[in-house]
């Protein structure tokens, strides 16, 4: 069996605001979205907006015990349930089965700051860590920062009480979570799932990781494909969440359906000069692409593969618009192949595309494209 598959929802939090209009907005701008290049100076990050959290989550208790990345990605998911008519249907959420891609919680920094001072002096540095985290990592803390908790809230909150999955790990999460909820609802499998993730930029330990690895940008703000020298991305704040039923099932309850999701195709090369053009190639084939007229990218300006992406994609789709999704939101990793599927279906929605193509090659490893056009 293979059903087509629709979004009938959309929840979006970014630099650019909160809502639909909010970022179409942002996409016809193509100016620097909003940048803070002061706090965590040299890197700048793309901050999230000021939100007004009771809107999707009522509970001020829930609040306080959410860390940043939980609290985007629960208002991102009541934001797509509100939108595809849900809201306040127990029965539906009751069924209605959850995908999530999400990084882990935040450290804190102050116990991690301790560790290491007196790690320098520490006559036997193995025995000392050890100690120190046996005693000092209280595992309060350490299940606060599980990625599966985003899951677990939006079912307090929201009262989405079907099975639930999560995805950690870079960019490709984000692909394997679209692909596994297209491909269970196409299947026949289930009706309905709400897919989608949450990343939080504002964070010193993160950015001391990635810089780790040289793959973050510095100083002032350049779009993604003039990046050139160093390069890098620039980590944003943001959570899109995406309602996917099968056709049938929309049309049954008299939801509008706002696009049509076709297979997710997804690859993992060992990246090599000409790999990731390569794989975009038969990505392109397996997705099912025809003449799309409208490319989002999730490139990341990392060096030198975002130039091949933007060589390849050029190649193979020379009339299309490209845009790079780090110039509308920043990069959120595991939420760029969910934000970049959810700006295409707003997209064509709107009338303004009739086949969107979504890339997603990772920083270091993994690549997806999928392919969205008109219901």
């Amino acid at each position: 069996m293979s059903r087509p598959v629709v979004v009938t929802g959309l929840g979006l939090v970014s630099c650019a605001g909160e809502g639909v209009e909010a970022h179409l907005v942002a996409l016809d701008a193509g100016v620097a979205p909003r940048t803070d290049a002061e706090t965590f100076a040299p890197y700048p990050v793309h901050p999230a907006p000021a939100i007004v959290w009771d809107g999707q989550i009522p509970k001020r208790s829930d609040q306080r015990q959410m860390e940043a990345w939980q609290r985007l990605g629960v208002y991102a998911a009541g934001l797509a349930l509100d939108a595809a008519g849900v809201k306040d249907d127990a029965a539906f959420k009751q069924a209605l089965h959850l995908v999530v891609a999400a990084g882990g919680g935040e450290r804190d920094y102050a116990v991690d700051g301790a560790i290491l001072t007196g790690l320098r002096d520490a006559a036997d540095p193995g025995a000392y860590l050890n100690e120190r985290l046996q005693n000092d990592l209280r595992p309060t803390l350490f299940l606060a920062q599980l990625s599966n908790l985003l899951a677990g809230n939006i079912a307090i909150v929201h009262g989405v009480t079907g099975a639930s999955r999560t995805f950690m790990g870079e960019e490709s999460a984000g692909v394997d979570a679209l692909r596994i909820a297209q491909a269970r609802v196409a299947s026949g499998q289930i009706d309905a799932i709400l897919v989608g993730g949450s990343y939080s930029a504002e964070r010193p330990d993160v950015l001391v990781i990635h810089e780790m690895g040289g793959y973050l940008a510095r100083d002032a703000f350049r779009p993604v494909f003039e990046r050139a020298g160093r390069g890098g991305f620039i980590l944003g704040s943001c959570a899109a969440f995406l309602m996917l039923e099968s056709e049938s099932h929309a049309a049954a309850r008299g939801a509008r359906p706002l696009a049509r999701l076709d297979p997710v195709a997804s690859d993992r090369t060992r990246r090599a000069p000409g790999s990731v053009a390569g794989s975009l190639e038969a990505l392109w084939g397996q997705a099912g692409l025809l003449d799309p007229d409208r490319v989002l990218s999730g490139a990341t300006g990392v060096v030198p593969i975002t130039a091949e992406e933007r060589d390849t994609l050029a190649r193979l789709a020379p009339g299309a618009h490209l845009c790079a999704l780090g110039d509308v939101i920043g990069h959120g990793l595991e939420v760029a192949a969910p934000f970049g599927a959810a700006l295409a279906a707003a997209l064509v929605a709107a009338g303004r595309a009739r086949e969107v193509v979504v890339t997603a090659v990772g920083h270091r490893r993994g690549e997806g494209v999928l392919r969205v056009t008109p219901a």
